[in-house]
């Protein structure tokens, strides 16, 4: 009971943090265009219109674009690596999900992530360095893991929240250029207030969009914890596996900060917790875990 509580309460979360997001989103195109124009709606339907264009084209963007990214050669067939092929094969049977791509990332440091905009086109990598850290059950844990991210959507949202802080930041910066060379032609029913108010927003968007979006990597962090314990029936092994790969300094050497929020864990081992960081605390996860 307690992990569907779980679950349910992670899907209602990430509900509400995108329904902001996607607020948030209006009120700086509100700004942009009152700060310009004295006009709320103008900029409104603007971010709309941009964030359909920039979203459509960022995710026409290709898993193996991700793959060459991360350095991942991928694994043909079970002749190629067994184990990880059927473990991966198995977790996608008791997930009821199309058997994913399998990659390996030839690196020391244990990791793993996902990608794919739909079940039908994910994929699954993990580096050398998981298979010779973690035992059977731990991997199949992590394996879960990545399944469940791929079943829960959750890279088209990642993907999609990521052009959203994008277009934020390019309101952003043309309103805060702008305003600098249109000073002398202010709308004479601007209402000072809501106009330092409007200025503030545009300043400070995209820094509460970084925000928001890492929100919503961790938040997606947990659901596939609480998913994965579900596939497995094993939180513990899951729980077992993540103290590992945390207690692991090295970073993933061909990570790059784009693709960090998709790994399993913090690739670049930074160390940052709270509003700034794409992982949940490891130490929270691991409570979580041990509690189902």
């Amino acid at each position: 009971m307690i992990l569907y509580e779980q679950i349910q309460k992670n899907k209602t979360k990430t509900v509400f943090i995108v329904i902001v997001f996607i607020a948030f989103l209006l009120a700086v195109g509100a700004a942009f265009s009152y700060v310009m124009y004295g006009d709320f709606v103008m900029g409104m339907v603007l971010s709309s219109l941009l964030s359909i264009v920039y979203v459509s084209i960022i995710l026409a963007s290709s898993t193996n674009v991700v793959m060459r990214m991360n350095h991942a050669k991928e694994i043909k067939s079970a002749e190629d690596h067994r184990f990880l092929w059927h473990t991966v094969e198995n977790m996608a049977m008791v997930a009821r999900v199309p058997m994913p791509r399998v990659f390996i990332i030839r690196d020391s440091s244990p990791n793993a992530f996902a990608t794919g905009l739909s079940p039908k086109s994910g994929a699954v990598a993990v580096t050398s360095g998981l298979m010779e850290t973690l035992n059977r059950e731990e991997l199949e844990g992590v394996v879960a893991h990545e399944i469940a991210h791929i079943k829960n959507y959750d890279v088209r949202l990642s993907t999609i929240a990521l052009a959203l802080v994008s277009v934020i930041a390019i309101i952003s910066d043309i309103g805060s250029r702008m305003m600098f060379f249109s000073r002398g032609s202010r709308n004479q029913k601007q209402s000072p207030v809501i106009l330092i108010i409007a200025l503030i927003l545009l300043i400070v968007a995209p820094i509460i969009a970084m925000m928001i979006n890492m929100a919503i990597s961790r938040n997606r962090e947990y659901l596939a914890d609480a998913s994965a314990a579900e596939l497995t029936r094993n939180p513990w092994a899951l729980a077992s596996a993540l103290e590992k790969i945390t207690g692991v300094k090295t970073p993933v050497k061909e990570a790059s900060n784009s693709s960090a929020p998709l790994y399993f864990s913090d690739p670049m081992k930074k160390g940052f917790k709270g509003l700034f960081s794409t992982h949940p605390d490891p130490t929270e996860r691991i409570r979580r875990l041990k509690n189902m």
